[in-house]
C-alpha cells in the first residue's frame, strides 16, 4: 500500500468511527464489516518475493544461455567421464581433486587468500593445461556439495570451447567484461546441462587481451568470484607463464596454482624459471602430464606433486 493509499484509508477509518455514534452494536458491527472490506480493497496484490530468477548472484543458474555439452563425445575424448563406468583419469583426477579440496575448505585455507582459487598453467604452451582444466572441473563438478566454475582465461589462444564443442554456442565472455562491453558478470556466466558446472568462455579477441588480465578489473573480479560463493572452486585456465608477463600477476590472484609439466618435455631450467616467479604463499602444485603407461604408449596421464612454499 502507497502512502496516499494508507492516509486515505485511516482518513475513512476516522470517518467510519465518527458515523458509529449513536449507532446500535448491530449497526456497528456491519460498518466495521464495511471498513475491513474497504481496506482490502485499496490493498495492492503481494508483491513476489525475490526468487532464484530475480535475486543478485553470480550464479548463472538463471542467466545466460545453458549450454549442452556432449558429454558421450568427451568421454570418448578421454576427458573424465560423469557416467557410472570407471576409467584410469576419474580415479587420476580424484586424487588432484582431493588435495585442491582439502586446500580450499580444509586447514589450510584458513592460510590462503582466494585458497578456492585455483589457476592451471604451464611453462609452454602444448603441455596439457587446458585439458587438465577441464578434467578437474568435470571431476569437482562429480561433488554432491560443491559447484565449480570453468573460466577460459587463456585469452590470447582460448581453446576450452572448443574442446568442450560449444565454441559455435558461446558469443560474450571474460574479454567482453574486461572491456567493459558487459556491466553484469552475469552475462557471461553460461550454465550447463551438468547441473553442478558453470562456464565462462574466453570471449572476443582484442590487443590488450594480455594487459587486462592485469587490470583492476580483473582482480575485483577475482575476488568477486570467491567472496560470493565460498563453497564452489573456481578453475580458471590460465595462460603458459613463460613469455606472458600478464599471467603471473593473474596466476597471483589464486589461492593454489597448478603448473602443468609434461613428461619428458618440459624443460626443467624453465620450470624453475616460471616457479621463481609465482607468490611463495602460494599452495603450488604440479601435475605431471603424458605420462607414460605400462605399455609404453604415451597418454593423458596424470601424476600429482604439492608444495607450500614456506
Amino acid at each position: 500500500m502507497s502512502t496516499i493509499e494508507k492516509a486515505l484509508a485511516k482518513q475513512k477509518e476516522k470517518q467510519q468511527a465518527q458515523n458509529l455514534q449513536g449507532k446500535s452494536p448491530t449497526e456497528r458491527v456491519q460498518d466495521n464489516t464495511s471498513v475491513a472490506m474497504s481496506a482490502t480493497a485499496v490493498e495492492p496484490p503481494p508483491q513476489i518475493q525475490a526468487s532464484e530468477t530475480t535475486k543478485d548472484d553470480m550464479d548463472g543458474k538463471h542467466f545466460g544461455e545453458e549450454l549442452v555439452l556432449p558429454l558421450e563425445s568427451l568421454d570418448q575424448d578421454g576427458y573424465v567421464s560423469l557416467s557410472s563406468k570407471r576409467k584410469l583419469i576419474n580415479e587420476e583426477l580424484r586424487a588432484i581433486k582431493r588435495k585442491v579440496l582439502a586446500n580450499a575448505f580444509g586447514p589450510l585455507s584458513n592460510t590462503l587468500d582466494a585458497a578456492n582459487l585455483v589457476a592451471i598453467t604451464s611453462t609452454s604452451p602444448q603441455e596439457g593445461k587446458s585439458f587438465t582444466s577441464i578434467n578437474l572441473a568435470l571431476s569437482i563438478a562429480l561433488e554432491q556439495d560443491k559447484t565449480v566454475l570453468l573460466v577460459d582465461a587463456d585469452v590470447l589462444k582460448p581453446s576450452v570451447s572448443k574442446k568442450l564443442g560449444v565454441q559455435d554456442k558461446v558469443e560474450q565472455g571474460l574479454m567482453d567484461y574486461l572491456l567493459g562491453e558487459v556491466d553484469d558478470v552475469r552475462d557471461i556466466i553460461y550454465r550447463t546441462n551438468i547441473e553442478n558446472l558453470r562456464f565462462i568462455p574466453a570471449g572476443k579477441s582484442s590487443h590488450l587481451s594480455t594487459e587486462l588480465l592485469a587490470s583492476e578489473r580483473m582482480a575485483q573480479l577475482a575476488h568477486e568470484f570467491v567472496s560470493r560463493y565460498p563453497d564452489r572452486v573456481v578453475v580458471m585456465d590460465a595462460p603458459p607463464l613463460l613469455g606472458i608477463n600478464e599471467t603471473v600477476v593473474l596466476a597471483n590472484l589464486a589461492g593454489q596454482v597448478l603448473v602443468v609439466v609434461e613428461e619428458e618435455s618440459t624443460k626443467i631450467q624453465g620450470l624453475k624459471q616460471a616457479i621463481e616467479q609465482l607468490d611463495k604463499d602460494k599452495a603450488i602444485g604440479f601435475v605431471v602430464n603424458k605420462t607414460k603407461k605400462n605399455t609404453g604408449i604415451t597418454g593423458y596421464g596424470y601424476a600429482y606433486a604439492y608444495a607450500n612454499h614456506e
